[in-house]
């Protein structure tokens, strides 16, 4: 089930709505907890219970290693946690990456081995969400490992945790220690369920009406034969660029939305990630919740920076190219990590303090043209492909043959409408707009705005069918 589709917005939402509130009345947040738990399951299995007892399980095994680990020292603590470190591992190996390793270890085997190595290797079909969860679970475990939380004693309030459907698929990824005293005890004032609302909206219209028209873009730049030329194919990572942020900032917005309805607090994923002058800066700014995970867990124990310039450099390459990974069973992904751990060792190594004597302008279009670049081994199927559309990038034919339905796109009236706002949604200027109205007592024209805005992407849902967030599939 998606945020942007009838189903949730029509039937799950009010009816999760309408129990929550029912259940608030006897202010028991044991029974909050429950509906939503309830809807927490019939939200992840809507596409199919298949992978539910697997979820179970998983849930179970994490909560009695947080139960021990809370009760165990010395080396018996340190066995059960890495024990619960590998079952998480392997979960996310076996139903996400054995189907990549197969492919390559017949690809390495030579025609003859091909077929039976191949034959050796079922096809999984991917668990949705199961990158994000698997990060949450873990940062449970090594917070509780390293006593920073206290074990979740109640199973059910751990579940809850794991599977609150608003975060579930496509993050935030959020940590054991951001909502731990709200699973507890919480209120939804109605400041809460107002901004909860706001946020919704706001989010729900990115996608709908800005994300997906972005995205025809891109599909028809990335579907071209070569000979496209470099003028579309910088027309098409553009749009890329803007899809995938606007994407993945309105599912943020509308998890972070529902959250606050139910008064949960989620951290924030993007602070205008596109206004930064170096991409160590864009990565602090972008996927916040992902890449302050690995900083945490991952960057800072191999000894962040606070080690010799080449340790440094080594971790880097280590976190980047797990975070490519984390993304996706493929090789291209892979490469889009690396590719980010090359600049940022570049950046440490000196290139840092020659960008700081630039301009901003040049600065802000270094770290644009990087990013852009990037997004093309992470839009692309294959590497090959992503080579090819790199090609068109570099090509000294500005204009080559192209489709007819991109050419009339990308000089239509609508799309270059839809491009500025999105642009404009990469700078602070709504938010922006929005406090300045609130200061003059006008914030009901944004409300008013917001609710014809959101109508309208109403609309155009129901006419355009189906709307899976790009971040589903991780």
């Amino acid at each position: 089930m998606v945020f942007s589709s009838p189903v949730f917005l029509f039937l799950f939402l009010p009816m999760t709505l309408l129990c929550y509130a029912l259940a608030s009345i006897r202010r028991d947040v044991r029974l909050r907890n429950a509906v939503l738990l309830i809807a927490s399951i019939v939200f992840y299995g809507y596409g199919g219970f298949g992978y539910l007892g697997l979820f179970f399980v998983s849930i179970f095994v994490n909560w009695k290693i947080g139960l021990i680990l809370s009760e165990s020292e010395g080396r018996r603590r340190r066995l059960v946690f890495w024990a619960g470190i590998a079952w998480n591992l392997g979960i996310l190996i076996v139903f996400k990456y054995l189907n990549l390793l197969g492919e390559t270890f017949a690809s390495l085997g030579g025609f003859l081995l091909r077929r039976e190595i191949e034959s050796l290797i079922p096809q999984i079909v991917l668990p949705i969400g199961i990158s994000f969860f698997t990060f949450q679970i873990m940062s449970y475990l090594i917070d509780v490992y390293w006593n920073r939380v206290p074990c979740q004693k109640s199973l059910s309030r751990l579940a809850l945790y794991i599977m609150l459907f608003p975060q579930l698929i496509a993050g935030p990824i959020v940590r054991y220690i951001d909502v731990e005293t709200e699973i507890g005890k919480r209120e939804s004032r109605l400041d809460d369920v107002y901004e909860g609302v706001f946020r919704f909206m706001c989010g729900f219209a990115k996608k709908i009406l800005l994300a997906n028209a972005m995205g025809k873009g891109a599909d028809l730049a990335f579907g071209q034969k070569p000979g496209m030329g470099m003028i579309y194919a910088w027309t098409g990572i553009f749009c890329y660029s803007l899809q995938i942020y606007l994407d993945f900032w309105a599912y943020s917005d509308m998890a972070i939305g529902l959250g606050r309805i139910f008064g949960f607090h989620f951290p924030e994923n993007f602070n205008h990630p596109y206004l930064s002058k170096s991409v160590a800066e864009f990565w602090r700014r972008w996927h916040i919740s992902l890449s302050s995970w690995f900083r945490d867990y991952v960057y800072i124990p191999l000894g962040g920076s606070r080690c010799s310039t080449a340790k440094n450099c080594r971790n880097y390459l280590i976190v980047f190219a797990l975070t490519g990974i984390w993304h996706g069973a493929s090789w291209n992904f892979l490469f889009w990590g690396l590719y980010f751990a090359c600049f940022l060792i570049v950046e440490r190594l000196g290139f840092r303090k020659i960008l700081e004597r630039l301009p901003a302008i040049l600065r802000h279009l270094y770290t644009l043209i990087v990013v852009g670049v990037g997004w093309v081994f992470f839009r692309a199927e294959t590497c090959s492909q992503a080579i090819g559309f790199l090609r068109e990038m570099c090509s000294m034919k500005w204009m080559g043959s192209l489709d007819r339905e991109l050419a009339e796109l990308m000089a239509g009236p609508k799309f270059i409408l839809l491009s500025v706002i999105s642009i404009l949604c990469c700078t602070p200027f709504f938010s922006g707009l929005r406090s300045w109205l609130e200061r003059r007592h006008l914030g009901m024209v944004a409300d008013l705005g917001i609710t014809v805005v959101f109508f309208l992407s109403v609309c155009e849902m129901m006419a355009s069918g189906y709307n899976p967030f790009i971040y589903f599939r991780f």
